[in-house]
């Protein structure tokens, strides 16, 4: 390396470069660090910002290893702002972030002639200030893209990012600046000059249409479940507490307006503010177009919608923005909208296709609906081959055959639907949809009933415990974020344990450590899965009763009404011993739910489910979930430390333990590795002891634990 000049983009060979770096004499190693580091933040820019690449992926991640070497040399000398320092970090909780200034939203139009009318009243309110028009004016617009992703805040005080948080309810939203740290084509520091001393940036964080095809590859892989849309993937993933896996998620960024600025300017108006921006390394959306006049408003609109399905992101609309700030200032607001801007919303896309056959599926609690077979096409960037056809009314109301031709939508851009059939001169001819008599996944004969008085009528398997369909949704559900949080579980994995029978009943799953043989001869599955696996399920014995109640599939029990009912009776059995009378002093419980969770309870193989978990020590004892722990005030024994829980504690639960442990400073992780400090084992630990007396972690019993804790 020495024979290079210290800014030569020539990589160092990977299996060399640690010696290199090593034996390179100080001077030259600084140099190199010192114009190393800016080089790999312009580059990061031209790939992120602007699609512009000058050098190829395999070289920037040479160089980028090489900085890292010399940043571990000169660690005095590593900038903060680092692109090698954007690999995330874990918050306990997010904290309220709150706007300076409100994040407001915007009216929506959805026809030219409300465009139309948006600058009739642009006009009014101008001529009603000294902003006096002519009729005959063409006012001057930005139109941009409504991005579809979420909201985020920026802010920059002396040109450093110091915060950051999500719209939320206009006045205080979420701190993610965790999250946004690891996004790459936000700057953490603001390049050129004359930013002001605070600049509050407003923009719309999204994920890209490769890189979510690429983040669902990647949990396929896994046995994770795909995510359904890049909206929901980029919201999910920016309020994560793990900014390392918000850091492997890459999400993009756009500016597209202001907040808060103090010490200085940013523009005379919304296209010179976003030149501002941009200048500023800060992306903006390069398909903003400044207009004179409605009618080339009304184009740009329209060209805009052409580009959408071959834009590389998603969206659902376009924003137009009377240009001069000075012009914004008198139109001013109108309750939580402005006046000088307006989002027109495109309609969901669609396409014509042929309906060639329906199919049934049958859900978690048994209801058998349909689903239409297309012929594959494109919408709205998307092949569909299936859509929703709700129920057997929908059918008939859309007057659907078999053959016929059909409008598919895309509402939200998330689940296909069959809109209508276009109706032509073979439509009576062709045959129309039969409903089966039996249920699809395990041949037992539907049930025919009305929902809720006759509303509709559904078709339902009563085979709960039995149909492989409800039995892989009912652990699909069982395994949830909302419900037990077992991590790991994804759909693929589910369908493999249910298929060669190693599951048939989600209390099965706490079974799985004693199958841990046949467990690891699965597809996909190693030693080390099936250990974070078990380690997983393990963890998952001990949570909250509203948890619980949510995680059983209690039909039309939902989070909201899970948490009511445990406020209410605040335990397991209470629930259970409950009349329909009780139930429905329950706020929120109407008769139909109550009579549903009367039902599910008296029904022998809920009971026999019921008793098999706890006989696993799966319990569900804690009213609510336990509040975020105040930070520690003192040093403890665990402060700093990692610890890990596992098997049942008689004294408290395992979440009552956790929140005690957070309280005095430790971390606490739901499975054994080389950077566990402590292992807390209750009665009957399985392999979370084991690997911890492998790798030599202090373990402690409950014992031992509870004199820890009294002497705090």
């Amino acid at each position: 390396m020495s024979s290079r000049p210290f800014d030569s983009l020539e990589p160092l060979d990977p299996t060399t470069a640690d010696q290199v770096v090593s034996t390179l004499p100080d001077d030259e190693a600084l140099a190199r660090l010192r114009w190393l580091g800016p080089e790999l933040a312009r580059h990061n820019r031209l790939y992120h910002r602007l699609a512009q690449p000058e050098i190829e992926d395999h070289t920037y991640d040479r160089l980028l290893r090489e900085l890292e070497l010399l940043e571990e040399r000169f660690p005095q000398h590593r900038d903060p702002d680092s692109v090698t320092q954007r690999v995330g970090e874990k918050v306990a909780a997010l904290a309220p972030f709150v706007h300076a200034t409100p994040m407001l939203s915007l009216q929506n139009a959805f026809s030219d002639e409300e465009l139309r009318a948006f600058q009739t009243r642009v006009f009014r309110e101008l001529n009603r200030t000294e902003q006096a028009l002519e009729p005959e004016t063409k006012l001057t617009y930005t139109v941009e893209p409504k991005l579809d992703g979420v909201a985020i805040e920026l802010v920059y005080e002396q040109g450093a990012l110091v915060g950051a948080g999500t719209r939320g309810d206009g006045a205080t939203g979420e701190d993610v600046l965790h999250n946004v740290r690891t996004i790459r084509d936000i700057p953490s520091r603001l390049i050129g000059e004359g930013w002001p001393a605070r600049l509050d940036v407003r923009g719309e964080i999204l994920m890209r249409l490769r890189d979510f095809d690429a983040m669902n590859e990647r949990l396929i892989a896994r046995g994770e479940d795909p995510k359904v849309n890049p909206r929901n993937a980029t919201a999910g993933t920016i309020r994560l507490l793990d900014a390392s896996i918000t850091a492997e998620r890459t999400l993009s960024f756009f500016a597209h307006s202001l907040g808060e600025i103090r010490g200085g300017p940013a523009g005379a108006s919304q296209s010179e503010i976003l030149e501002r921006l941009a200048s500023w390394g800060l992306p903006v959306s390069p398909e903003t177009r400044r207009c004179q006049g409605i009618e080339e408003v009304l184009d740009a609109v329209e060209g805009l919608r052409a580009q959408r399905d071959s834009l590389p992101y998603e969206i659902d609309g376009a924003v137009i923005k009377v240009d001069a700030c000075e012009l914004q200032e008198a139109l001013g607001f109108v309750t939580r909208s402005p006046r000088w801007a307006i989002a027109f919303k495109y309609p969901p896309p669609e396409v014509e296709t042929v309906l060639e056959d329906v199919g049934f599926q049958v859900g978690r609690t048994g209801t058998v609906t349909p689903v239409a077979h297309l012929r594959p096409a494109q919408v709205g960037g998307v092949t569909v081959s299936r859509a929703s056809l709700h129920n057997k009314e929908h059918i008939a109301e859309l007057d659907l055959r078999l053959g016929d031709r059909v409008i598919v939508v895309r509402r939200g851009d998330v689940i296909p639907k069959v809109e209508r059939a276009i109706l032509d001169a073979d439509h009576h001819a062709r045959p129309p949809i039969p409903f089966p008599d039996r249920c699809p996944e395990c041949q037992t004969p539907l049930e025919r009933k009305d929902y809720k008085a006759g509303e509709r009528e559904i078709l339902r398997c009563p085979n709960s415990f039995g149909c492989p369909a409800q039995v892989r949704a009912g652990i699909r559900h069982f395994a949830s974020r909302a419900g037990m949080d077992i991590q790991g579980l994804g759909e693929k994995l589910i369908d493999q344990l249910v298929s060669v029978g190693l599951v048939r009943t989600v209390s099965d799953l706490y079974r799985l450590e004693d199958q841990k043989r046949q467990l690891v001869s699965l597809e996909r599955m190693a030693e080390k899965s099936a250990d974070n696996l078990l380690d997983a399920i393990d963890d998952s014995r001990s949570r909250t009763l509203a948890r619980g109640l949510f995680a059983l599939g209690i039909p039309t029990v939902g989070e909201s009404t899970a948490r009511d009912l445990a406020a209410h009776f605040g335990s397991l059995d209470a629930i259970r011993q409950a009349s329909i009378e009780e139930l429905v002093q329950v706020d929120g419980v109407a008769e139909w739910t109550a009579s549903q969770v009367h039902t599910f309870f008296r029904s022998e193989a809920a009971q026999r489910e019921l008793t098999a978990l706890r006989d696993h020590e799966v319990s569900f004892v804690i009213r609510a979930e336990a509040p975020p722990p105040p930070p520690p005030t003192k040093q403890s024994p665990f402060s700093g430390k990692t610890v890990v829980l596992t098997g049942t504690l008689s004294s408290m639960t395992r979440d009552e333990a956790k929140a005690r442990l957070l309280a005095l400073g430790a971390t606490v992780t739901g499975s054994v590795s080389t950077k566990t400090d402590l292992l807390i084992a209750g009665e009957k630990a399985g392999s979370k002891l084991s690997k911890a007396n492998k790798l030599g972690i202090e373990v402690l019993d409950e014992e031992a634990l509870l004199d820890a804790l009294e002497r705090q």
